[in-house]
């Protein structure tokens, strides 16, 4: 007997374990799918940041400068053939360009220069303090009040669409009272007046507010001294000015040193926040 019950003992726990075999498989399958599809997304989650490229952050929106100041700068002594005149025009839209009127294209170099939208000033020739001639038809302060105001009129027709006035020299008759209350006085009505200051004794602007005349006083001459070095620092002392200041007049010439520091600046003094302004838009 206990031998059979041994063998039959063994025979129960033989069928019990084969039996169980398939019913834990069963519950660990129920298990897995129950769990399955929880882990399923986050897989694939996965896969796909591995596979996907990733979108760039965007960039930042580009932002204007911060403005610095407002620069009227004046190209003085044009009217003459050869003149580099394209390459004048091609500096800025806002450049004032003051053409002689004694000059040999006067007429066809404002004609021009109006046709590209610019601005055009009558640089009138006026008696400097030493023996530099100022040019044909220039006003004398040994001139009478009525010959002042025919030649005033008369250099300003020779420069049409002209908006304003400037002096050409005139160290000796800006400082003349008497003689800028003739010229101011000739002025057709709504031309304004700036002084170009060749002397500091200069009384033109003062004058010029007396009779109710628009008018403005030149700050920096950009080129006395021609060299690249030179013209670059009176630009510079030009910007500073206008920074300081909120608006400041500049006076340059038409020459290649000139020419070459302000093709190659202008665009770096936008890109700091300056702008550029005509002159009409600062005389008062």
């Amino acid at each position: 007997m206990a031998g059979w019950e041994g063998r039959n003992g063994g025979s129960f726990r033989t069928i019990a374990v084969l039996t169980a075999i398939p019913i834990l498989g069963l519950f660990a399958y129920i298990v897995f799918r129950a769990i399955y599809p929880k882990v399923e997304p986050i897989a694939k989650t996965i896969a796909e940041r591995k596979t996907t490229p990733q979108a760039k952050p965007a960039a930042p929106p580009a932002t204007k400068p911060k403005p610095k100041g407002s620069i009227v700068l004046i190209i003085d002594d044009l009217g003459f053939e050869g003149q580099p005149l394209d390459r004048v025009m091609a500096l800025d839209p806002d450049i004032n360009f003051a053409i002689l009127p004694n000059g040999n294209r006067a007429a066809q170099i404002a004609d021009r220069l109006n046709d590209g939208g610019f601005e055009i000033l009558v640089h009138l020739p006026m008696e400097p303090m030493g023996k530099e001639s100022p040019g044909e038809n220039a006003i004398l302060t040994s001139m009478s009040d009525a010959e002042i105001t025919r030649l005033v009129r008369e250099n300003v027709r020779a420069v049409p669409h002209a908006r304003g006035v400037n002096n050409h020299m005139g160290s000796r008759a800006t400082a003349d009272r008497r003689v800028m209350a003739s010229v101011i006085g000739a002025l057709p009505e709504g031309m304004y007046f700036v002084d170009s200051r060749t002397v500091g004794q200069s009384v033109a602007e003062d004058v010029a507010r007396e009779l109710n005349v628009r008018t403005a006083a030149r700050h920096v001459f950009l080129d006395d001294v021609r060299t690249t070095f030179a013209v670059r620092q009176q630009l510079a002392a030009l910007a500073k000015m206008a920074e300081e200041r909120g608006i400041a007049i500049g006076i340059g010439h038409p020459d290649r040193v000139t020419l070459d520091v302000l093709a190659a600046e202008i665009p770096r003094l936008k890109a700091r926040g300056f702008r550029f302004l005509r002159a009409s838009a600062v005389v008062n």
